[in-house]
């Protein structure tokens, strides 16, 4: 019998992508084309290959995403009126570009459109909001995101909101406050799927215990692998299949990495002796632009993100694991991994450690398509039951 090489692996990887969505949970392209160009997309034309940007037309074909999540992130130091109308700036030039590009993109909201999207040929394009500082603690800001087509809430970015507890911050409320549980039990209302990357352990257990619908890890890795706070621990991931959450595994290098993790650690005490905080991403790429001059950042590997990969469905289960790449969201990725046409590489080495077919459609996207189904249904059941929420963070959490 002939011996399977990774061509075949590789042929093999692409007939599955071709045939099943790959579902990525989380690109940072909005935010890097207002960097960029303003959303300038004549400026930047993402129909051609743009090298300064980890995301184009040409490599997404080539890497086979049939659906991404476009993170509409503003930065935490962003707060209040201006963290709203910043949010809803993203939200304008990802539907601008779902416009421009209309034969490669589709806005999808539902589940249903993810995958009629994916069979027009085009890919599926949802929202996800990267941290509740985007809502500025109002429950009538977050349906109107809804009503605007965000379809996932990270609770927290790299800072506390005050009713969330972030993964990189200090404790303040000890995970959710009553009012962050009644955030939460709005999205589930509404049929926003809770994401829990970027948020505290003792967040992820407390959204875990109050949501009546599946949750995401958006773009979040095995904290056994990578001992980071960014990652999530066994614990947590042993209650998903109870949820029926999925956690989507990030190949960000510091977070799939321990070499890399380790690196990351040095930098940022070193930019904290200059007064830099490691939270404030675009400072602190800035800062580590020049400090790897003498201090060379670790390469990390495809095979660190399959360690994750393999962990993930270890503990949690085959039905309960996903993809979010964070891409234009870093500066650096796994090598093989460095841009968005990697994806089918990633499946071929699955394929050669002998993951079958069957599971790795449910990798690519299955799973993130049934947990959007099984919240909306969710959805549907409460919204029989309750109407919107008037609650506000003054009248469940008290005055600060």
């Amino acid at each position: 019998m002939a011996t399977t090489t990774s061509a075949d692996h590789l042929d093999r990887a692409r007939a599955l992508l071709a045939a099943h969505p790959l579902v990525d949970g989380h690109n940072d392209l909005p935010i890097a084309m207002r960097h960029a160009s303003a959303y300038d997309f004549d400026k930047v034309d993402i129909a051609v290959d743009q090298p300064r940007l980890q995301t184009d037309i040409p490599r997404l074909r080539q890497g086979q995403v049939g659906a991404q999540f476009w993170s509409v992130y503003v930065p935490s130091r962003l707060q209040g009126d201006h963290a709203v109308s910043a949010t809803l700036e993203q939200i304008d030039a990802v539907h601008a570009m779902v416009g421009r590009y209309a034969g490669t993109f589709g806005l999808a909201t539902t589940a249903d459109e993810v995958e009629q999207v994916f069979t027009s040929g085009r890919i599926a394009s949802l929202m996800g909001m990267e941290g509740g500082h985007s809502i500025d603690s109002s429950l009538a800001t977050l349906r109107a995101m809804h009503a605007l087509g965000v379809r996932y809430m990270t609770l927290t970015h790299n800072d506390n909101v005050p009713w969330a507890d972030s993964a990189t911050d200090e404790p303040a409320v000890g995970g959710l406050s009553r009012f962050g549980l009644e955030v939460v039990a709005e999205m589930n209302r509404l049929g926003m799927l809770v994401d829990l990357s970027h948020v505290s352990a003792d967040t992820m257990r407390a959204a875990l215990a109050g949501s009546e619908a599946p949750v995401i890890f958006s773009h979040s890795s095995a904290r056994a692998v990578c001992d980071v706070a960014r990652n999530v621990p066994d614990d947590v991931l042993a209650l998903l299949p109870a949820n029926g959450g999925v956690c989507m595994v990030t190949f960000v290098p510091e977070f799939v990495s321990p070499t890399c993790a380790l690196w990351r650690t040095e930098a940022a005490e070193a930019a904290r002796a200059q007064g830099v905080s490691p939270t404030d991403l675009g400072a602190f790429f800035e800062f580590t632009r020049e400090w790897r001059n003498e201090h060379p950042k670790p390469d990390a590997t495809l095979a660190d993100v399959m360690a994750h990969v393999e962990h993930v469905r270890e503990v949690a289960g085959v039905d309960h694991i996903g993809l979010g790449g964070d891409y234009d969201g870093t500066d650096t990725f796994p090598v093989g991994l460095g841009d968005v046409s990697g994806y089918p590489r990633l499946f071929a080495a699955l394929l050669e450690r002998g993951w079958s077919e069957q599971d790795l459609a449910k990798l690519a996207g299955a799973n993130a398509i049934r947990a959007l189904r099984d919240a909306e249904a969710v959805s549907r059941d409460l919204r029989t039951r309750r109407g919107p929420s008037i609650a506000t963070i003054d009248s469940l959490d008290g005055t600060p």
